[in-house]
């Protein structure tokens, strides 16, 4: 049985290895989502990271070694992601890292850039992605759970500069589809 303190400790320490391989990380996903007043269900807190394979398989070893149960899922030719790490605790914590950067092939590496960039300097502590960053992700995600997500971040949080997030989605190409 997961729970959210399970996961935070987890994603915490997955946070700390990572950030000794020189990685960086933001809180993406349902938990998330709840920061910025939308709540779903979720059973996984999610990390977004820019990295190299080499580096996924050197925190997937530090982890392994570490005690914990770790599953390195690295990208085929049509994948537009640059691999996930899912992470399991034996105090039921689950965590999944997700590498937006699958160079040469592709990814989105500039959105978990810019939101890390946004946040200012690491504090060693997780830190959530911006609500923009979140709308950017989840429109280059596409899908019907992502726009949901978009309809019910946008009605969950009307003060924000809607305008601004249009031009920061339009930035990276990413259409709206009239969701905001």
């Amino acid at each position: 049985m997961t729970s959210p303190e399970a996961n935070a400790d987890l994603a915490e320490h997955a946070l700390a290895v990572l950030q000794r391989h020189g990685v960086d990380a933001v809180v993406i996903g349902g938990f998330a989502l709840a920061a910025h007043n939308y709540q779903r269900s979720t059973i996984d807190l999610d990390l977004g990271v820019n990295t190299t394979r080499t580096t996924l398989r050197a925190v997937r070893d530090e982890l392994v070694t570490q005690g914990y149960d770790v599953d390195l899922r690295e990208p085929d030719g049509n994948d537009p992601l640059g691999g996930t790490i899912d992470i399991e605790s034996s105090a039921g914590g689950v965590v999944q890292i997700i590498n937006f950067d699958n160079t040469p092939a592709g990814g989105f590496p500039k959105v978990i850039r810019d939101a890390i960039h946004a946040m200012g300097p690491p504090t060693g502590r997780l830190r959530v992605a911006p609500l923009p960053y979140i709308i950017a992700m989840k429109l280059y995600a596409g899908g019907e759970k992502s726009r949901r997500d978009i309809q019910a971040l946008v009605q969950n949080n009307p003060d924000e500069d809607w305008e601004a997030v249009r031009a920061l989605c339009k930035s990276y190409n990413l259409r709206t589809h009239d969701l905001f």
